[in-house]
Parts: C-alpha cells; structure tokens; sequence
C-alpha cells in the first residue's frame, strides 16, 4: 500500500548527482520538486533552474551559491537539522546556479513550477520565525522559512519541522487538496525526513496518509528514516509520529495552481476536536529544540 509514495533513501535517487531527485514528472502532479544533493569538501555543482523557483536550504555544513546575473549568496549553513536554523538563497526560474562548498555538506533544493521571475536573494537564519505548534504530546516546532507570508516567493511554499521523540505532528490529520476560496488551498506536497539517532541507533518515524475522496487516493502508512521522502498530492495526511528517543525532522515542500500563494488547511472531521485540548496542557518542555540567532552576517 502506497509503495509509489514512499520513496525510500537507499532507491530515491535516479542516474545523476542528487540523492534524491522528486520532480512534477516523477510526482505526477504539477509544481512541487525537491532534490537533495550531498557535496564532499571542495566539491562544487551546477544546475539550470528552468521554469522553476528554488530556495537552496543547507541541512548540513555551509556552501557559496552564484547566479549567471552575478549574485554570490555565501550560506554559513549549519551542523545538522537538529542544532539550530540555517540561512538560505532564493534564485529564481530561467537561471544558471553554481554551488561550491569547501567543507563538504548536505543541501536540499525546494522548488515550484512558477511564471514569475523574482529577484535572487539571501535569506538570513535571523529573519525566520521559530513558531511552537501545539501542546503536550502534539507539540512540534515550525522553522517558517519559506512560509506564505514570511519570505516572497510565487509559488513555492517551504517550511521545516521538528518534533521531540515521541510526539505525534502533522495533528490533527489535515488536507489541501481542493481550491475553497478563504477555506482550504490545492498544493501538492513532499515531506522529507532526517531522524535523530540515539544511543548507537539511527532510529525511525512513521508517516499516515489516508485517503480523502479526491485525486489518486493517497494511501500510506510508512515507517520512515534519515533521506526517506512521502509525496502527498491529496489526502488527509499525519500523523507523523517520532518514535521514543529519537527526534524527527522533516522539511515540507509545497506549490498548487491557486492564484493566491497560501496555505490553507482542513482539518479532519474526526480529529479536528484534538485542537480543543491543546490550550489546557503545556507546550512540550523539550521546545524549542533551538530558536533563530538575533543576528547574523550575510
């Protein structure tokens, strides 16, 4: 059961430079793409961005990013998902980008199918907010990096999440796979996972997907780990639960043909009432796991 939306991190990669490498053809859907590339110290790669918008989002270590119109974008990056915010680089569609990182790292590229063409730019760990989401054992932490709202893109939504072992998030399950002016978005998505390992172990998730009455009647119950990858082109999905002693991270990707770039949310009928309990428990005590730093250099 949905084997075709679970892509594991040893078969995720196709022929080419990216350990993982999701397109719209790949997807079968419209917008939304990831690639995750791995570059060893002194390593460089270069891409065209085609009719496509991409945030370049260090997960690990610090890379310079150029642009055919000139822009150098130096990302300090850092030590893993797990030990704080990273800054990050905008280029738009229709350009010519190089990467290049002296000490080696790993780098997602999020990006959207767009029609505008936006200027390239830097984006400072300092600018993004650290939100706390939920209470008790549904409390999680949402780095809003590319969130509507926050950072200007045309399409592409962008944000990160971190949940403390044994936490369920992604509750209640939700969706946004129906355009309902001022209710809910259409946007395809792609989570990404890391899983913190713990005392010698590397540790696993698991992710739901259930099927909501439209699109490809996305089903999937996974057990996921560190480079494993969901595509959500509709359904209710979470939870997505972290397992004891091990914290999960999972960068979130999303784009839809909306004419307003924002996300907007349905909470499942059957769980929505969870939201109600949330304002009598305290926020998990374990976040947040980091907070931005108040300043840093671009």
């Amino acid at each position: 059961m949905g084997t075709e939306f679970h892509l594991k991190a040893d078969a995720a990669a196709e022929a080419g430079p990216y350990v993982l490498d999701i397109d719209p053809e790949r997807a079968g859907w419209g917008y939304s793409s990831l690639r995750v590339l791995d570059l060893p110290p002194g390593g460089d790669h270069s891409f065209a961005t085609g009719d496509s918008e991409w945030i370049v989002l260090p997960l690990s270590g610090g890379c310079t990013v150029r642009t055919d119109d000139g822009e150098v974008f130096e990302l300090a990056g850092r030590k893993s998902v797990f030990a704080g915010v990273t800054d990050f680089a905008y280029v738009p569609r229709d350009a010519q980008v190089r990467l290049a990182s002296g000490a080696g790292g790993r780098f997602a590229l999020t990006g959207a199918r767009c029609a505008r063409r936006l200027p390239a730019r830097y984006g400072p760990a300092s600018g993004v907010p650290v939100e706390l989401r939920g209470t008790g054992s549904c409390s999680r932490q949402v780095n809003n990096f590319g969130a509507a709202g926050t950072f200007e893109c045309d399409r592409l939504i962008a944000v990160e999440v971190l949940t403390p072992g044994g936490n369920w998030s992604s509750y209640p399950p939700h969706k946004h796979d129906e355009c309902r002016p001022g209710e809910e978005s259409e946007l395809e998505e792609i989570y990404y996972f890391e899983i913190e390992p713990s005392h010698g172990t590397d540790g696993v998730g698991y992710q739901r997907v259930s099927p909501s009455g439209r699109g490809r009647g996305t089903d999937v119950l996974a057990e996921v780990r560190s480079g494993d990858a969901v595509l959500i082109p509709d359904g209710w999905h979470g939870p997505s639960i972290a397992a004891p002693g091990h914290a999960m991270y999972y960068l979130n990707v999303m784009a839809g043909p909306g004419e307003t770039r924002e996300w907007l949310i349905c909470d499942h009928p059957d769980h929505g009432w969870i939201r109600g309990t949330w304002p009598d428990q305290p926020v998990d005590a374990r976040l947040p796991l980091y907070e931005a730093p108040a300043g840093d250099a671009r």
